[in-house]
């Protein structure tokens, strides 16, 4: 029967992929290559590393994990040496060694089986099932070109990272040709893989195939440690839905707290950490727990080098929690310290070949992500400017008694409202958790990552990264501290379900009038908690008369905003996919932002014709698209759809732009092109179409497409007399120059 519930989440998967527009046949050839390209390879190798967990789930889970890292290494040889073409028999080449080697074709069954009962299945199900409605919500309104609409800006501008790891390396910034690319990229390599392995459009892999499995994999390899760590099978599965989709507490109240889930549609980069970062959390514990890792030694470095190549946060708040552990069990230290030691050179090795301009414009700043928590950012903070602007933000300086007290609570609500991934550092305190060094591990980690996301500033609060990598282990600490509570099991039955009713159904209190004045936030805020707060009190106290222990009521609090996270996550995720379903329509976008399907078929026309190399050259550079001064410079989409590097499209994302962040009172998004005798050669192409500059674009810059959008800017019509017009598609034209 354990094959129903698979069967199921499977069956479910195909139907919101065809409802939300993927072609039938891609569906197949991506499952056929997750399988036979990134799960069986990784899985025959982590079971060569570290053995196996004695059941299939775990050994797929763990192996989806190893098969990144290890498509990964295959990708990067192939981009060093230009034999992109020769990618797709990388994964049968270690298939063939497992096969070919005597000692490891033990490696292809499990020795000694120990299955999991056949709840797990369920319950797993049941946390993949919400990855599912998850993905399915984004993609209600994230169209496959060509479509009229209006993608996030970073949609497409991973899209042109993933064309742009297509091709070999050194890279360059697809926006800004000849640019060095500096960005933490792999999650944009994997999907370059998966592209030319299985022949499959790199939009279709971003914007529906990839996050799926991805999300998934986190969540069982999240849930093997916490079954390994809490010896409970349930608690796996449900640390692992938690980790992955959880979001914070609401209970009523007027506005969320900012830090939702830890798998981010908007950001691939967050997304693909969260399984790889839980595969090095798993070898760390063992680790730290006295567990000899033989082998799992070498992957290390590359793991953790893999990590931070994915996410430039992910990796600090594990350092801190190694060296939290090493406290804790200091007859492990040398180990712990070799441990720690690779760890902290593949963060640096990352930060040299990965980081740019934006981990460059970190700084410290405590109290900084106030600015980001509406209450806050709609009164004192509204006029706290985008820059640092001191050590602390301007909005908290020289307040008097009654407004420090306010934004002391702001920050502690925005602590309670996390409580699913804060709780188990409570846990700490109890006895079964406080022996143990792997608790102290995940407490530090989580410890870290909110001290970072409090303590430090960057312009688009990207210090978050750091809360968010370290927030799934927070989780699995939450969970084991129930676990290690829990003595009878409808205990933390009874406190998932309180908690998930009382934050579907609980009284729901409005944001004040007037948002602007902070004392009329304190009493929005407030009455939420003290509702939920006096029925922890009541619980507390009816634990404590009926069975003279506070044990049952810890258990029944730490399922209550488990339970709670699940459903918030739930509502949210189903209400959007219910009302795409069944209505009312959503609004139509603002047509100044909205881009339109003749557009998009006119960059997807020179996706297809232009060469992998060529250089485009475009008049397209801001959103809304008009939009001239201030440019908000994110349009990314003539790289992205059209995916071939361009000589100056849009550089939002540059050092140079983002190391400019406040100059002038501007945001980066809004600051000049870094470039602006090149940017003024690019706009008289278009606007006077002057011959000496056109051929000074194809001979000196090696342009040799236009991509004139008349949307834009006004386009002269002496441009098809300089350059071979290729396509006219509503207000675009495409010139071949030659």
């Amino acid at each position: 029967m354990t094959i129903v519930p698979w069967a199921a989440v499977a069956a479910a998967t195909v139907f919101a992929l065809l409802r939300t527009g993927t072609p039938p046949g891609d569906v197949g050839i991506y499952a056929a290559y997750l399988t036979a390209g990134v799960v069986v390879p990784g899985m025959l190798v982590h079971r060569a590393i570290r053995g196996s967990r004695g059941n299939l789930p775990e050994d797929l889970a763990l192996g989806a994990a190893t098969g990144l890292l290890v498509q990964l290494a295959g990708w990067a040889l192939a981009a060093a040496t230009g034999t992109q073409a020769g990618l797709g028999f990388w994964p049968l080449l270690v298939i063939g060694v497992f096969l070919a080697v005597p000692a490891l074709r033990r490696h292809w069954r499990i020795a000694e089986p120990r299955p999991l009962p056949a709840r797990w299945h369920w319950m797993a199900c049941g946390g993949v099932l919400l990855v599912l409605l998850w993905a399915w919500a984004s993609w209600t309104s994230v169209p496959l070109p060509p479509a009229d609409t209006v993608y996030y800006p970073d949609l497409m501008y991973h899209l042109a990272l993933v064309h742009e790891m297509t091709r070999s390396m050194p890279f360059q910034v697809p926006q800004l040709a000849g640019e060095t690319l500096r960005y933490h990229y792999l999650s944009d390599a994997d999907m370059a893989s998966a592209s030319m392995v299985t022949g499959i459009a790199p939009a279709t892999v971003l914007l529906r195939l990839w996050v799926v499995p991805i999300g998934v994999t986190g969540l069982l390899v999240v849930a093997a440690l916490t079954r390994e760590l809490t010896g409970r099978w349930w608690a796996g599965p449900l640390a692992g839905a938690v980790a992955t989709v959880g979001v914070p507490l609401t209970l009523g109240g007027p506005v969320e707290a900012y830090g939702g889930s830890a798998l981010a549609f908007n950001s691939p980069s967050q997304t693909y950490v969260v399984p790889l970062l839980a595969l090095l959390v798993a070898i760390a514990a063992d680790l730290v727990r006295g567990h000899r890792l033989g082998p799992a030694w070498f992957l290390v470095p590359p793991l953790a080098l893999a990590c931070a190549g994915s996410k430039a946060s992910a990796l600090p708040p594990l350092v801190a929690g190694l060296l939290v552990a090493g406290l804790a069990a200091p007859r492990r230290i040398l180990r712990t310290g070799a441990f720690t030691a690779l760890v902290a050179a593949a963060m640096l090795g990352g930060m040299r070949l990965f980081a740019g301009g934006g981990a460059g414009t970190l700084g410290v700043q405590p109290l900084s992500l106030l600015r980001w928590i509406e209450p806050y950012a709609d009164s004192l903070g509204q006029w706290d400017g985008v820059a640092p602007n001191g050590f602390l933000p301007p909005g908290v300086r020289g307040l008097d008694t009654g407004a420090r007290w306010f934004v002391a609570w702001v920050a502690g609500w925005w602590l309670l409202m996390q409580a699913p991934r804060l709780l188990g550092i409570a846990g700490l305190g109890a006895r079964g958790l406080r022996r143990d060094p792997a608790a102290w591990l995940l407490g530090g980690m989580t410890v870290a990552g909110t001290a970072a996301a409090w303590l430090l500033w960057h312009p688009s609060a990207s210090q978050l990264y750091f809360f968010l990598g370290a927030a799934p282990f927070g989780v699995v600490l939450t969970t084991w501290l129930l676990a290690d509570q829990a003595r009878r099991w409808w205990v933390p039955a009874a406190g998932l379900m309180a908690g998930a009713a009382w934050q579907i159904w609980a009284p729901h209190v409005h944001p004040p009038e007037l948002t602007f004045w902070w004392r009329d936030w304190t009493w929005p805020l407030e009455l939420p908690v003290l509702r939920a707060l006096g029925f922890v009190v009541a619980g507390a106290v009816l634990s404590l008369v009926l069975r003279r222990r506070i044990r049952p009521a810890i258990a029944a609090l730490s399922a209550a905003v488990l339970g709670a996270s699940l459903a918030a996550a739930a509502v949210s995720s189903g209400g959007v996919v219910r009302r795409d379903a069944y209505g009312p329509d959503w609004p139509q976008p603002p047509t100044s932002r909205l881009l339109t399907a003749e557009e998009m078929a006119a960059a997807l026309w020179l996706d297809e014709h232009a060469g992998a190399d060529d250089v485009v050259a475009t008049n397209v550079h801001c959103t809304p698209m008009n939009r001239a001064k201030p440019c908000d410079a994110r349009a990314f989409w003539v790289a992205g759809l059209g995916g071939r590097r361009t000589l100056v499209e849009s550089w939002a994302y540059s050092d140079a732009a983002v190391a400019a962040n406040g100059v002038d009172g501007l945001k980066y998004v809004l600051q000049p092109p870094p470039d602006p005798v090149l940017f003024e050669l690019n706009e008289r192409v278009f606007a006077t179409a002057d011959p000496v500059d056109v051929r000074t674009l194809h001979d000196a810059y090696g342009v040799r497409w236009l991509l004139a959008d008349s949307r834009a800017t006004e386009v002269s019509p002496r441009l098809a007399r300089l350059a071979e017009l290729r396509l006219a598609s509503g207000p675009v034209t495409v010139y071949e120059l030659r």
